[in-house]
């Protein structure tokens, strides 16, 4: 099952860019590993206003509860709200 992630990130003011650097540091290597078990497909960069921090991500994973886990073993989730779409295939969809 797909799902379409909205992920709104939020550092808490006061956080030094040197444990922003970490964690995003930690964060796209998390990423680079779920990309490869096949549980990250895409990330996308929305417009952004000044000073938002958000990215769109397409996952996959068996059920909501799997890709729940597969959320919460990112690092950047200490700050970040998801919201979770559901997707359905669609009948005329060019890349079935």
């Amino acid at each position: 099952m797909e799902f379409l992630v909205d992920m709104v990130t939020s550092v808490p003011e006061g956080t030094s860019e040197q444990a922003v650097a970490e964690i995003r540091g930690r964060e796209a290597a998390r990423s680079r590993e779920l990309a490869a078990q096949g549980s990250l497909l895409r990330l996308w960069r929305p417009p952004l206003a000044p000073g938002e921090w958000r990215t769109w991500g397409l996952f996959h994973a068996e059920d909501a509860e799997q890709l729940e886990q597969v959320l919460a073993s990112m690092p950047l989730r200490v700050w970040r709200h998801d919201t979770v779409t559901p997707l359905s295939p669609h009948p005329n969809d060019p890349g079935r």
